[in-house]
């Protein structure tokens, strides 16, 4: 079995159902859904404020690949455009692969830059970090050390102040 962390983020259109796609497309596969946090846009500041949460997702069968596939495949049940222009511009749905384990519990690792494991700029991302820390309290990005650490004393430290919790929105697995 892998497990992956994925996170999700939207800013346009209706984000939360936005994010319930992506939950809805892994279906089965999604364990745990963090909180949702509201979030200012993050290296392009011109565009709407964003949702942003993670999830813990498993399957006996996947590969590293094949979550990218599935992220890609959420994206586009959301009908998310890639603007070529502006790399961290707006959209309906983004799904990023931030790290991956072997059924054995070893962090997948992989320099391809199509799916660089784990995730290049996640140790830098309060808006991945804090919802991860939602579902895996104790959890460890491979390469980079434990979340809390990250969190509170790494770059993205200076980020957390600007983070909403938004407890009136809810992400649930399908199962």
């Amino acid at each position: 079995m892998s497990r992956a962390v994925l996170s999700l983020g939207s800013n346009l259109g209706d984000r939360m159902a936005h994010l319930r796609t992506a939950v809805t497309v892994l279906g089965e596969h999604v364990l745990m859904a963090s909180g949702v946090y509201e979030t200012p846009p993050w290296g392009d500041t011109d565009q709407p404020a964003y949702l942003n949460a993670v999830l813990l997702v498993a399957d006996p069968e996947a590969g590293p690949y094949d979550w990218l596939t599935r992220a890609r495949a959420a994206e586009q049940a959301a009908e998310r455009v890639r603007d070529p222009n502006r790399r961290f511009g707006p959209r309906t749905l983004d799904v990023d692969v931030i790290a991956v384990w072997t059924d054995d519990g070893e962090p997948v690792l992989s320099a391809d830059p199509e799916l660089t494991l784990p995730h290049p700029r996640a140790h830098l991302r309060a808006f991945v970090l804090r919802p991860w820390i939602d579902i895996q309290p104790y959890g460890e990005l491979p390469g980079h050390g434990w979340l809390t650490d990250l969190l509170t004393s790494g770059p993205a430290a200076a980020e957390v102040a600007e983070l909403r919790p938004r407890p009136d929105l809810a992400l649930e697995s399908t199962t």
